[in-house]
């Protein structure tokens, strides 16, 4: 479980919060409004991130416009996870308070609506009326990240070049695998994260593997790359951890450190200067899993407690 003051996914903008909307007019304070859920797909690659940036083009501000746009009322979007400039999403989830009134019996409208009004980088492919208590980001008990790459000689298909990450030298998936599963259980991140004042760094990492696909069938010709995925699971990530991970896996991989080397860095209180971040374009949201409907209230109360420092011996 994540604290209140700590960032439920992977990278984050300061801009951008949620919650119900703030209506402008006070006549309007009173006006009844529904929660609804929004289920969000993103190409990242022309967007600087998530969250709301003065001046900046974000997937939350364009939600926000259309989506206002249509309702005829100001709305503002809580989300799961605020990735950042560059990182993509499939499986990306959003709640929202909208006037009762503005929505349509069938919902389906609603999303046909807005696939007319948004541009083709950014969908919202279900919406859908939240059960009492929902909160796209504090309801949420893990979100999954995916981390693209190839090996190929020639780099990253044309078609799939936006979200694979070209990486031309040959890697030890084994080690990888090794020093990546070392890291799963409860702990503090800190040497993986980028420091945010009155954030923790602790997080349960539930699943850190590879898988490899491609490369050359028997008989077919040269070896020229493979292409691997990095599966990332947790309670919750701060900022720049999943990329941070990935880049450590892969110095693994290349022999430049040891699997050994990877597992110390979970003794380290302070992000570690000799973990590189992975680029941003190979990285994509794949999902968020939530509780039961009768447990969403018991979540976010436990969601909002606030996380201790791990202490050697204890966890």
């Amino acid at each position: 479980m994540v604290s209140a003051s700590a960032e439920a996914n992977e990278p984050v903008a300061p801009h951008g919060g949620g919650g119900p909307v703030a209506f402008e007019n006070p006549s309007a304070a009173a006006v009844d409004t529904t929660r609804l859920r929004l289920d969000i797909a993103y190409d990242g690659t022309d967007f600087s991130g998530w969250a709301r940036q003065p001046g900046r083009r974000t997937v939350c501000g364009e939600i926000e416009e259309k989506l206002g746009a249509i309702v005829r009322a100001p709305v503002q979007l809580t989300v799961a996870g605020r990735t950042d400039a560059g990182v993509h999403a499939s499986g990306q989830v959003a709640h929202v308070d909208v006037p009762t009134a503005a929505i349509p019996d069938d919902l389906v409208r609603l999303v046909r609506r807005l696939a007319r009004f948004l541009p083709r980088d950014v969908r919202i492919t279900g919406i859908s009326v939240a059960p009492p208590h929902f909160d796209a980001r504090f309801s949420a008990i893990r979100r999954h990240y995916e981390y693209r790459l190839t090996t190929a000689v020639y780099g990253a298909d044309p078609l799939r070049a936006r979200d694979t990450v070209a990486w031309p030298k040959p890697v030890d998936v084994d080690a990888m695998r090794a020093a990546s599963t070392s890291l799963l259980g409860l702990h503090d991140f800190a040497a993986f994260c980028k420091r945010r004042d009155g954030a923790t760094t602790v997080r349960e990492l539930q699943r850190f593997d590879w898988t490899v696909s491609g490369g050359r069938a028997a008989g077919a010709g040269p070896d020229v790359g493979v292409i691997l995925t990095a599966h990332v699971s947790a309670d919750a990530f701060c900022w720049s951890m999943v990329r941070s991970l990935v880049g450590a896996a892969l110095a693994v991989g290349e022999g430049r450190r040891s699997v050994d080397w990877m597992t110390a860095l979970l003794d380290e209180r302070e992000r570690a200067a000799a973990v590189a971040v992975a680029p941003a374009h190979g990285l994509s949201l794949v999902g968020v899993d939530y509780p039961a409907d009768d447990d969403l209230a018991a979540r976010n109360a436990a969601t909002r407690e606030m996380r201790g420092p791990i202490r050697p011996g204890c966890c």
